[in-house]
């Protein structure tokens, strides 16, 4: 049903653009042909990602964050201007996954189709993950019997693996070399620097839950992590998968995680950004000591420009996360 409505949405703000593209004079150029650069992100890591692979040339382009108003990406739906945006940009990135299915129209009504695209999940190929249900998870009901048969559903979290993100990093800067020659150098030269970095922090995880004397994260919550999971050998366990649109977990979810957590006698249990915790609280609740830490994870489903602007970026993001774990896996 959330596919149906998010085409809906498309072919309303498609038929808006028709009405705007008519308005234009046909001999309009589009932003190829400008002095700056105009890129469109869906998502803020992809947005930060692109800022560190211009470095000092970010003056020289416009870089848009679609999801910039504090809703994720399963939530989020197209404007007119969203789409408008995309279709005279000269780099687009998405992620690629099920709540994106509404970029294929747009793509095709592009005024720009010499424009390059960046499909995350296209770059992970084989790496890409299908979403799990572990353990006492609550599974999602099937909306309908239709959606059942689409096929297996993949995580659409990739930002939050510090691997995939070397890939990503690597591809945004061969495609802008591509756009912009004339600086092909800097951008891959700042590429190779950004690497390094996630590198070096990537080591710091693994390095982290090696010494750990335990290495189980359980989510009061959805469970956005698989990818960082995997990464570094965690074992987990989650109220809800990380695309999961429930909210109110049953009793016998609560009670297993509850169990889980006296069983392997964990110091924590986890949540992400922006929601109320009431669900890890009440399983904190429902242990045996009922003393263990609550813990925010921040999976940037939610992160705005706005915050970028006040320093956030995703190696700060991403460092403070592994100094929250840490607390958890102790």
């Amino acid at each position: 049903m959330k596919n149906i409505k998010k085409a809906l949405a498309v072919l309303l703000c498609l038929a808006v653009i028709i009405c705007a593209f008519s308005a234009c004079s046909s001999g309009g150029e589009s932003n190829t042909g400008s002095e700056k650069l105009n890129i469109v992100c869906t998502v803020f890591p992809e947005y930060d990602w692109v800022m560190q692979v211009l470095g000092d040339k970010a003056e020289n382009a416009e870089v848009t964050l679609l999801l910039d108003n504090g809703v994720d990406l399963h939530s989020y739906q197209p404007t007119a201007q969203d789409i408008i945006k995309i279709s005279s940009c000269d780099l687009f990135v998405y992620v690629g996954g099920e709540s994106d299915a509404w970029v294929a129209d747009t793509l095709n009504e592009a005024k720009n189709q010499n424009m390059a695209v960046i499909n995350l999940m296209e770059v992970l190929g084989t790496l890409a993950k299908e979403e799990e249900v572990v353990e006492g998870m609550q599974a999602e009901a099937e909306e309908d019997a239709e959606e059942a048969e689409e096929g297996p559903e993949y995580d659409e979290h990739v930002w939050l693996s510090l691997k995939n993100a070397q890939l990503f990093v690597s591809k945004i800067a061969v495609e802008l070399s591509k756009i912009d020659a004339e600086n092909k150098d800097a951008y891959l030269a700042n590429a190779d620097a950004y690497s390094d970095k996630l590198s070096a922090l990537d080591d710091e995880y693994s390095a982290a839950v090696n010494a750990a004397s335990n290495t189980t994260v359980l989510f009061g919550d959805r469970f956005p992590f698989r990818y960082l999971a995997d990464d570094y050998g965690l074992n987990y366990y989650a109220a809800f998968v990380g695309c999961s649109a429930e909210t109110q977990a049953s009793f016998e979810t609560v009670s297993f995680l509850a169990g889980k957590v006296d069983e392997l006698g964990l110091p924590a249990v986890f949540a992400i950004e922006g929601t109320d915790h009431s669900l890890a609280q009440t399983i904190i609740n429902n242990t045996s000591a009922k003393n263990q830490q609550l813990l925010v994870l921040n999976s940037m489903q939610s992160t705005t420009s706005q915050d970028a602007e006040n320093g956030a970026n995703y190696l700060s993001i991403m460092q403070s996360n592994l100094e929250v774990l840490k607390q958890g896996i102790a």
